[in-house]
Order: C-alpha cells, then structure tokens, then sequence
C-alpha cells in the first residue's frame, strides 16, 4: 500500500499540530487526510499533505475508507470513538492513557518494542505511552539490553505544554504579571501559581501519595521493557517550562557497568543523541522543537556499587507524543503494505 488514507483526531491541538507538522517533515505518504474535532474547531483550514483542508466534526467522521487513526483528544473521547475506528478497519494510534494497560493493547515505544507494533493489526489499536515513559525507556533500553535494570529512581522537571494550549497561555499571562509586579491571583490550569514555581502537585492526586502522572510512569515503563519485576520509583514535577521534559534518572543495574561502556552503549542507541564532556542537554537549547532523547551528565552513583546516574531532556509533544505516533505509523504501513 502506497499511500493511506489517515485522519487525525485532535487535529487542532498541541500534539495534533505538532502531528500534520511531522507528516509534512517526514513526508508520510498520505493519499487523503481528513482532520477531526470537535463542533467549535469545525470549518478551520490546515495546510498539510500538500492541499488546505477542512476541520471536520468528529462524531459525524465515518471512518470506513480511513487506513490510519491518529488520535489525540482526551481518554472519553478515545475509549468512545478509538473503538467505532478499529472496528471500520482503521488501525488506530491512540495517544491518550485510554487503552495502555490493557493486556491485548501493544504500547510502543518503536525504538524500545518496535516488535510490538505487529500485536495491534487485529485489535486494530496500539497505545502510545506517556511522555515521560518515552524517553526514559529510549535512555534506558540500551543499559538494561547489555547488563539489565533492577531499580530506576527518576525525578521528572516537565514542561507546561504537557498539560496542553492552556498550560502554555497560562505561563505565559503569569509571567507577563509577574514582570509587571502584579498580582498572581488565578490558576486556570494548575493548582499553584506556575511562573517563578515549582509544583509536585500538578496531577490527580491518590490515595497512596502518588500522582497518577507518577504511577503511569510505574506501569507503562515495566510495559514496554516486558518486565514486571522492575522497580521504579518516580517523583514527577511541574516546572515553569514552555516545552521540554528533564529526568534525573538513577539506574540500579543488575550487572556493573562503568560510566564509560554506557556512554558507549548511548552513543550507538536508537533515538538517543549523547551529549559528552562537561556540557549537558538542556530543554531550550536541545530538546525544543528537536527529536531526540538527549542524554548527558553520565556518571558512577557513588552511593551504590551498581549506580549509574543520567540526566534526560526532550520534547514531550514531539518524541513525547506526535513523533512516536508517526513512527508507529510509518511500520504500521509497511505490515499493511
């Protein structure tokens, strides 16, 4: 199969702008793209695949002549409408946490579990992990393929666009306040004020302490590693960034591996662009509108004799979400071919 027809749902997002975006730069080959929403974003007019086209309304799409269902809305949204897509045929990518533990589900990371990608022609719905579980398990992967991974401790520092638009025009208008010396005094995405903040808070809060951003990392990480026995313990972080998520990671390693034969494992990794020396990646300067898992500050955890400690930056609505959508696509196409 050539070309396919492909239609993006949550087109006028972040994440789905960011996906007509990278169909164009990686020149997916579309025969018809149709772009979905919902009633208030119907009738605008995108340049993507060569030709303007119109937002569609989504509850009326029929989906039969469609190959390919990008989605990327919220989770009610997926669980109503991903399923009617698969069932007219279409191989759905969701990018919402709707469909990612469940067992007959493939999340995929195509760098991590690209074996994977198979499992989802017949459900006809692959999973695409959370933004943080990307990259760590990019980082991670060649580390735990040569000597394994016992525990990995990891404390995140993301970016406002994770949390959407309005995450990013709330940092914005606070800043602008804030430069001005006016008052802070409304938060309309986060639960604290965001600018000059930090914030460990930013999501649905459990019962055991844990945010359900933190125990998503848990899951969806021994997932797509196939392995239910590793620990992971995260503290997740909201921070006044406009895009670019930064992991402290420390890995417990099952074998010893020194500083050096990881950075040389990294070097040669799938996804991964090693920064050396004393230079280390950055969201802004290396991350932001970038596509690789950027992984520096590789060292010895002194306080364990198998520690190894990494710092990780990288786009979260690029490799964090539409990136990976598009390369699940890209060997989706070539199983239906």
């Amino acid at each position: 199969m050539d070309k396919l027809n492909v239609a993006i749902v949550g087109a006028t997002g972040a994440v789905g702008t960011a996906m007509r975006r990278i169909i164009d730069e990686r020149r997916f080959p579309v025969e018809d793209i149709r772009l979905l929403a919902s009633p208030r974003s119907a009738g605008r007019r995108f340049t993507v695949g060569g030709r303007s086209r119109t937002v569609e309304v989504l509850d009326d799409f029929d989906f039969d002549d469609t190959q390919l269902a990008l989605f990327s809305t919220g989770s009610g949204i997926s669980l109503e409408h991903a399923p009617r897509a698969a069932a007219a045929g279409a191989i759905v990518i969701d990018n919402t946490s709707a469909f990612r533990q469940k067992p007959d589900i493939p999340l995929v990371v195509p760098e991590v579990n690209g074996h994977r990608i198979a499992d989802g022609i017949g459900p006809n719905i692959i999973a695409n992990p959370n933004c943080v579980a990307i990259p760590l398990t990019v980082a991670c992967k060649p580390i735990y393929d040569a000597v394994g991974i016992e525990r990995i401790n990891v404390a995140t520092y993301q970016s406002v666009s994770g949390a959407g638009a309005s995450g990013v025009r709330e940092l914005e208008d606070q800043t602008r306040r804030g430069a001005r010396g006016k008052p802070i005094d409304e938060f309309p995405v986060h639960p604290a004020q965001m600018a000059f903040n930090v914030i460990s808070h930013a999501w649905t809060m459990g019962e055991d302490g844990f945010s359900d951003e933190e125990t998503k990392v848990v899951n969806e990480t021994r997932k797509i590693l196939e392995d239910d026995t590793l620990r992971v313990n995260p503290t997740c972080v909201r921070v006044p960034v406009y895009y670019g998520h930064s992991m402290a990671v420390h890995l417990e390693t099952r074998d010893p591996i020194s500083p050096p034969q990881a950075r040389d494992l990294l070097r040669s990794a799938p996804g991964v662009v090693l920064v050396e020396g004393r230079e280390a990646p950055t969201a802004v300067e290396h991350a932001a509108g970038r596509d690789g898992v950027y992984v520096g500050r590789v060292r010895r955890d002194p306080s364990h004799e198998r520690g190894l400690d990494l710092w990780v930056v990288s786009d979260n609505v690029r490799k964090g979400a539409a990136l990976n959508s598009i390369q699940i696509a890209e060997e989706v196409r070539g199983l239906i071919g």
